[in-house]
């Protein structure tokens, strides 16, 4: 399966924060949306960077509520690892696990075009998994 299926399946609408918006604004954002990550765009639909939970985190820890009247842009994730469309989802797997995040973007044109998320690449492969199982169940009995 591939990144463009799970995008077909899900939508590819992706919640978005301008760079200069205070990190408060983000923090009610994710609380309202109830999402963990928020990609940082410009108005043209390039990725500027991602600001997660973990990174608002590490703000507090730093700079304590002081922190919350930052710009997003001073506390985002720069180094955006993202995908292409025709990624698979092993491929996205391997790579929230070797970069240890949980949510990355699909560009496509050098425009963002979706977002997947670990929960979507888990979902996408506990059902993989449970159709071959099925599959071989059905082998073993028609033999």
């Amino acid at each position: 399966m591939t990144v463009a299926r799970i995008l077909a399946e899900k939508g590819r609408s992706v919640v978005t924060i301008e760079p200069g918006r205070s990190l408060d604004e983000a923090v009610h954002l994710l609380a309202e949306k109830s999402i963990g990550a928020v990609v940082v765009s410009d108005g043209s639909g390039a990725v500027l960077g991602i600001l997660s939970e973990r990174d608002i985190m590490r703000a507090l820890a730093h700079k304590g509520a002081a922190a919350l009247d930052a710009p997003v842009s001073a506390h985002m994730t720069t180094a955006v690892t993202s995908c292409e469309r025709s990624a698979s989802v092993e491929e996205v797997m391997h790579l929230m696990t070797d970069g240890r995040f949980r949510h990355v973007p699909v560009i496509e044109d050098g425009r963002l075009a979706g977002l997947v998320s670990i929960g979507d690449v888990v979902k996408r492969r506990i059902a993989a998994v449970e159709a071959e199982h099925q599959a071989m169940r059905d082998y073993i009995t028609m033999a």
